[in-house]
């Protein structure tokens, strides 16, 4: 009987320790990217639009762009970061953030370097922080609330995919615009370890092997050339919580504002 009696209490003990981890992983979820909708109210600036040219006025000098994100306090917050992603009827508009000693660092560690589930936006050190490698990968979570890379899971429906196609990636002295060309299910390879994207022969074949999917997960614009010449960036996340699946939308560098 006594024996009954400590098994029940253990069960007790047990079941009320999974409910508060559960309420706590519920909270966590729930309010994953807060702090990022403040830093995107203290960092945003307002950009005064330049007056039309009148076609009787003499050409003067190009005046350099206004950059829209206050990177001085962004960097002053934390170094690490060093652009700003922007995607126009998403959740998507976050700093991006890349370690020098540890790429997993960004997987559970805000901007202000907290220890959170939602972690931050970021690449990793296989790529440069100049968006001139051949294929810059950037990384968020699927939040269930909403925030980091969840709705780039958007992109599944295909009205959305044809009608949301622009990519915008501020930097302190430049804005680069990119175009979606593609957006699919994956398995979780590591496209970065897995491909030597600066040999032009590897980068055409992975190019055209991205253009010659024919899957009902996979939503590809055979209309655009994307060539080994050009710069692309691929957004990778989680999908339905499947450890071997990954869910990526690729856009190419289109123009520089500089």
């Amino acid at each position: 009987m006594k024996k009954r009696k400590v098994i029940a209490v253990v069960l007790l003990g047990l079941g009320i320790l999974c409910g508060a981890v559960g309420i706590m992983k519920y909270i966590e979820e729930r309010n994953a990217g807060k702090e990022y909708e403040e830093i995107k109210e203290e960092v945003t600036k307002e950009v005064q639009e330049e007056p039309a040219d009148t076609p009787d006025e003499e050409e003067e000098p190009k005046t350099p762009i206004d950059v829209p994100v206050d990177f001085a306090a962004l960097q002053q917050r934390n170094p690490d970061v060093y652009a700003w992603i922007q995607i126009p009827n998403t959740a998507v508009d976050y700093p991006i953030l890349q370690s020098s000693t540890d790429n997993a660092y960004y997987l559970n560690h805000t901007i202000d370097r907290e220890e959170k589930r939602e972690g931050a936006i970021f690449t990793e050190n296989f790529n440069t922080k100049t968006f001139e490698d051949p294929n810059t990968v950037i990384y968020g979570h699927d939040m269930k609330n909403g925030s980091m890379f969840q709705s780039i899971h958007n992109y599944m429906d295909r009205s959305f995919f044809d009608t949301n196609r622009d990519i915008t990636i501020y930097m302190p002295e430049q804005i680069l615009h990119y175009k979606i060309f593609a957006a699919y299910l994956t398995d979780n390879k590591h496209l970065l370890m897995n491909y030597n994207f600066w040999n032009q022969e590897e980068y055409k074949q992975y190019l055209d092997s991205i253009f010659s999917k024919r899957d009902m997960n996979a939503f590809v614009d055979t209309s655009m050339e994307v060539t080994n010449e050009d710069k692309i960036i691929t957004l990778s996340t989680c999908y339905a919580g499947i450890s071997t699946q990954r869910y990526l939308v690729q856009a190419v560098l289109v123009s520089i504002e500089k």
